[in-house]
């Protein structure tokens, strides 16, 4: 089960130097409008230390992480829905994401161009959150469209669809996005189908300088805005970050030491991601593979089983199903075994973040 993120922002803002950083690639991050030109996606490995305590303990003959797909566009700008800048093919790209990771400047720098000539956080949010609710209201309005035309033949589940983008339309011409909306789990999963981009959950990422705090007047604006509709907040220096990810193991340790982190902020991006889209991980592990799946919480075992193969969920038998922390408490999955901790699961068991499955199935 694959998710992606795709990241937004004004030109010039750090989207592609956060986008190196995370993927540790090299696309173009220069200081002029538009030096993305075609969007760049990156796998990213989720940083999970469970995973690596669990290979301690099976010794496998390969380690493999669960990832995240970000999908880094072009900046947006004032008129990007009727195609300005590089318009709305980029738009375009975002529309299958999972979610969306906005990067807003919080910055000073003389040296890096702003496209408005001010940095102001909470104007430069409302400039592509605008654009992103007037590319909505074209697809909505073709979704009427289609909508009314059937409506008028007498189908009445075709009229309902039509009142329910009605809504829709309306809530949209508000300047709201669809997410804040209230839908019952119908309506939600009809409104879902059109990819709608304000209907997507939202990190907000500060890109700060690298002396500046959480009590920065611009974060705090930031997070007057964010919090009323749930949506996350990271603070990230993303020069400091690009710097970070070019250093080796031991160096990076080393630097982040020196800075008084534990950690990259990159980390704390993708672990908000994980939070906003309600994911959790799961793992298996044997002499050939230890493995971090990524699902979503409230999962069924069989539907976790599904995840790995489809075969696995169509003749599910049982989950052998031991807690992450039984597994590093009494060694592995013998001592579980041993000590009556691991249990032997149906297909409706609900799964906790952390648990180590090992299917049992027949087809």
């Amino acid at each position: 089960m694959g998710f992606r993120c795709g990241i937004v922002g004004l030109p010039n803002v750090g989207k592609s130097t956060l986008f190196n950083a995370l993927t540790r690639a090299s696309v173009q991050a220069e200081n002029y409008p538009f030096c993305t030109i075609k969007p760049n996606t990156g796998m990213v490995e989720v940083p999970d230390p469970r995973l690596h305590t669990i290979a301690g303990l099976v010794k496998p003959a390969r380690v493999v992480p669960a990832v995240i797909e970000f999908v880094d566009i072009a900046g947006l700008v004032a008129g990007a829905s009727r195609g300005e800048g590089l318009g709305n093919r980029f738009l375009a790209q975002i529309r299958e994401v999972d979610a969306i990771a906005h990067v807003v400047r919080c910055f000073e720098d003389t040296d890096v161009t702003h496209v408005a000539d001010r940095v102001d956080p909470l104007a430069d949010i409302q400039t592509v959150e605008i654009e992103l609710a007037l590319a909505d209201l074209a697809t909505i309005e073709g979704a009427l469209y289609r909508t009314e035309k059937a409506a008028k033949n007498g189908d009445k589940e075709q009229r309902r669809l039509m009142e329910l983008f009605q809504r829709v339309h309306e809530w949209l011409d508000t300047g709201s996005a669809v997410r804040n909306m209230a839908l019952d789990q119908a309506d939600r999963f009809e409104v879902k189908a059109l990819c709608l981009l304000t209907n997507k959950p939202v990190v907000y990422i500060a890109n700060v300088g690298e002396e500046d705090s959480s009590d920065n007047t611009r974060i705090e604006t930031l997070r007057s805005h964010a919090e009323p509709g749930g949506a996350e907040i990271v603070l990230v220096s993303a020069r400091i970050e690009q710097e970070i990810a070019a250093l080796d193991d031991l160096d990076r340790t080393a630097f982040l030491e020196d800075l008084g982190l534990e950690e990259p902020g990159l980390n704390r991006v993708i672990r908000a991601g994980y939070r906003l889209l309600g994911l959790q991980t799961f793992f298996t592990a044997a002499e050939k593979e230890a493995k971090a799946w990524t699902v979503r919480s409230g999962i069924s075992a069989a539907q976790a089983a599904g995840v790995i193969h489809t075969d696995f969920e169509r003749g599910f038998i049982r989950a052998e199903t031991i807690a992450y922390d039984d597994f590093v408490r009494l060694g592995g999955e013998q001592g579980a075994r041993e000590a009556g901790r691991l249990r032997l699961e149906g297909k409706e068991y609900v799964l906790t973040d952390g648990d180590i499955m090992n299917f049992r199935f027949n087809v």
